[in-house]
């Protein structure tokens, strides 16, 4: 096995570890990789457009990069979701790295298509792009303006620098945001972090970020885009589609529900294997029964990563989800056999109002309550279900680890949604016993 794909092999490896590992909890933002869904259909992204060079080695007479992208997309009656920036044509001054290396494009800053070349990249640079990718049915996710990290990181681009604090953030979202509402009346709900780097300063992460712009965080689980570089085009090409024909003819359904990565613009060696591989990539989804969706048709027709929507658990959340609540752990598992805790009942009906109270609690570092720390991820939403009486703290304890009692699920839903289900008689309760619950309380 080539070295290369040894090295894809273990890190993707390493990847499954940590998310097995990583602690999570309920949140208004579910990080999107990979959906629940009983039919052959994916999404594929692609980062970092658009971009008015054409491809290299240019095999499609001049055109555009992403205009090539948009039309082999078509042809097999694929939709693409394109992750874009605004313009980094701001981030000077600036100097360029050797070609083959990180820094290719920038040292200090990312500027695409190429250094030197950000008029031919960006939404504000190409309008005509954006409208024809709106035109073909594709789908638009904010990747930031400028496309600077939202904070450092020593494993990615340690020398670039980031922006300063979740405020700069928000700002420079809402840019994109605002460009794309103002010139075509697109409302962006999906985004992907510049080199998914989520550390912000303070404690705080993009999940955190994307809480207050109201957008889900458009992740991925299988990378199409290959090597960074390669000797030749020929061998970056063939490593960008042959992953995907082995896993495909190891398991048909492999890549039911997944979301492939891919790059609209050049890689470190100033090549474009996107070009050479997409095609062959959709050829052989094609051929093995697959439809190509954007990631909202996805997300649309499977929400979650555990549950189908044809279980009575993956219906009912849904429908919890479309009221407001937060019925999804962050990497976007239901986990319906697990215990209902007070802390994740206050979470799943006040988390996504309380996302600035949360915010505060971490700046402030004072304690909501005695057993609740101000980072605790629950203790913003607990804060607000006591003092809405929807929950009662005793003597300055929430109890967030404890089961939720009858009474206490009554009474909450008696006060969130004007409503009581009937008291059972439970020492505990399931996430998915909840969900049903509530939805049968609400056919009633």
């Amino acid at each position: 096995m080539p070295f290369a794909e040894k090295s894809k092999r273990a890190a993707e490896k390493d990847r499954r570890w940590q998310r097995r590992e990583k602690p999570v909890w309920l949140s208004p933002v579910r990080r999107i990789e990979q959906v629940a869904v009983e039919e052959r259909i994916c999404a594929m992204t692609f980062d970092d457009g658009p971009c008015a060079l054409p491809a290299c080695p240019d095999h499609f007479r001049g055109k555009p990069l992403t205009l090539a992208l948009a039309e082999t997309l078509e042809r097999y009656g694929a939709k693409g979701t394109f992750n874009v920036v605004g313009d980094t044509s701001g981030s000077y001054p600036d100097r360029t790295g050797r070609t083959g290396t990180a820094s290719w494009n920038g040292t200090a800053y990312d500027h695409y298509p190429d250094f030197n070349q950000d008029r031919l990249g960006g939404a504000a640079n190409c309008p005509e792009l954006i409208s024809r990718l709106l035109a073909g049915g594709h789908e638009l996710a904010n990747h930031s303006y400028s496309h600077v990290l939202f904070g450092w990181s020593p494993l990615i681009h340690g020398q670039r620098r980031n922006l300063p604090d979740l405020e700069a953030v928000v700002a420079d979202l809402r840019r994109l945001h605002r460009t794309m509402e103002e010139g075509w009346g697109y409302p962006m709900r999906l985004s992907r972090p510049p080199h998914c780097v989520d550390t912000l300063k303070g404690g705080l992460t993009s999940l955190d970020v994307y809480a207050l712009m109201g957008y889900q965080y458009l992740a991925a689980s299988f990378d199409g885009r290959g090597p960074a570089a390669l000797s030749c085009y020929e061998e970056e090409v063939e490593a960008a589609w042959q992953p995907l024909e082995r896993l495909l003819l190891e398991d048909p359904n492999a890549l039911r529900g997944q979301i492939i990565l891919q790059k609209d613009g050049f890689n470190r060696a100033r090549r474009t294997p996107v070009a050479g591989a997409l095609e062959k990539q959709l050829r052989l989804l094609t051929d093995h029964g697959y439809r190509v969706v954007t990631a909202s048709e996805l997300l649309d027709r499977a929400p979650f990563r555990d549950v189908t929507l044809s279980s009575g658990a993956g219906r009912a959340a849904r429908r919890l989800l479309g009221l407001g609540w937060c019925v999804a752990f962050q990497d976007n598992t239901l986990r319906p056999g697990t215990v209902l805790t007070r802390g994740a009942l206050a979470m799943m009906a006040f988390g996504r109002e309380t996302v600035r109270r949360r915010i505060d609690l971490i700046r402030s570092g004072r304690a909501p309550f005695r057993d609740m720390a101000p980072r605790d991820p629950y203790a913003a939403a607990a804060a607000q279900a006591a003092e809405t009486g929807a929950m009662y703290a005793v003597n300055g304890s929430f109890r967030p680890d404890a089961p939720v009692s009858p009474v206490e699920a009554a009474q909450l839903c008696s006060t969130r949604l004007g409503r009581t289900p009937p008291l059972g008689r439970w020492e505990r309760i399931t996430h998915g016993e909840f969900f049903s619950l509530v939805a049968e309380m609400l056919d009633r």
